[in-house]
């Protein structure tokens, strides 16, 4: 039997925008979370390659 915990706060992941259920190590930290993974925490300030090679191209023209 799974045992589902309806009942728990969900937000949104800022990098990936995916739902994410609170955690107890985050109790003391949950209004401060903003990433569902240490992955997304990490890739927080990056930008996919596509994009930076379009503007790498527009720019030298």
């Amino acid at each position: 039997m799974a045992h589902k915990k309806p009942h728990l706060p969900e937000k949104n992941c800022q990098h990936c925008g995916r739902p994410f259920s609170w955690r107890k190590k985050w109790r003391s930290v949950w209004t401060e979370v903003r990433y569902c993974s240490e992955r997304c925490r990490r890739s927080k300030n990056n930008t996919p390659k596509n994009l930076c090679a379009a503007s790498m191209v527009e720019d030298e023209f």
